[in-house]
């Protein structure tokens, strides 16, 4: 038997466009990742949903009762699926994170997976708790469709660990877009394949919309020019 988790990103928050750290934070979706989430819910009516998780975010919650209603699926909250906490960081833009704490800023750059801001958790520590969880319930749901709703991070950093990416470079390599959708397919715990990823077209402006070249809010390695430097270097 085959279980498939559709693992969801929450939608479009009221801080997505200010491009603040808000991990900890317990920030509102926005009318815009309302809309999102809406149809998403519409693209999955036809699908089976046995069972629905999420992180107990406020974003989360709600992006999972939209996406779980054709479903009239509860939403079970795990905190293990809550997003990386950027400690003191939190509630500051990128801007004003690397003028205020240019070291700290400098040193997650290189390696988030190790390196955390003060008060703040590393990748490694995230990885620890969602990916246990993440198992237990394909273990518990064998065979079964299952939604799973958590966080930009928490989301790349379980998807490098189940497919053996560097998990240091999860911010330079993968992306989650508000409200995308990507799909794990596990014939055991162990055994997981990645059928889909940060997928959007349901909320995309024409449905054979090809997705742009990735930009902004990524990493400093994926935004450098083309000789290699990082912006300000």
């Amino acid at each position: 038997m085959t279980t498939r988790v559709f693992l969801v990103r929450h939608g479009a928050t009221v801080l997505t466009a200010e491009d603040r750290f808000a991990g900890e934070t317990d920030v509102a979706l926005s009318d815009e990742g309302r809309e999102q989430a809406g149809k998403l819910a519409a693209r999955l009516a036809s699908q089976p949903i046995d069972a629905v998780y999420a992180s107990p975010m406020s974003r989360t919650v709600e992006t999972a009762r939209i996406v779980a209603g054709p479903h009239g699926r509860e939403v079970h909250r795990r905190d293990a699926f809550r997003e990386i906490s950027h400690g003191r960081w939190e509630q500051l833009t990128r801007a004003e994170v690397e003028t205020q704490y240019p070291d700290e800023y400098g040193k997650w750059e290189h390696d988030p997976y190790t390196f955390a801001p003060a008060g703040g958790e590393t990748g490694l520590c995230v990885t620890a708790r969602a990916l246990p969880a993440l198992l237990e319930i394909v273990a518990a749901h064998g065979g079964a469709h299952v939604l799973v709703v958590s966080h930009k991070a928490t989301i790349r950093l379980l998807i490098s660990a189940l497919l053996g990416f560097d998990p240091r470079t999860y911010r330079d390599r993968l992306d989650q877009s508000p409200a995308a959708l990507n799909i794990l397919d596990f014939k055991d715990p162990t055994r997981p394949r990645l059928t889909l990823f940060n997928d959007t077209s349901h909320y995309a402006t024409t449905a054979a919309e090809i997705p742009g070249i990735p930009s902004n809010r990524l990493s400093k390695w994926w935004d450098a020019p083309a000789d290699g430097k990082a912006p300000g270097q």
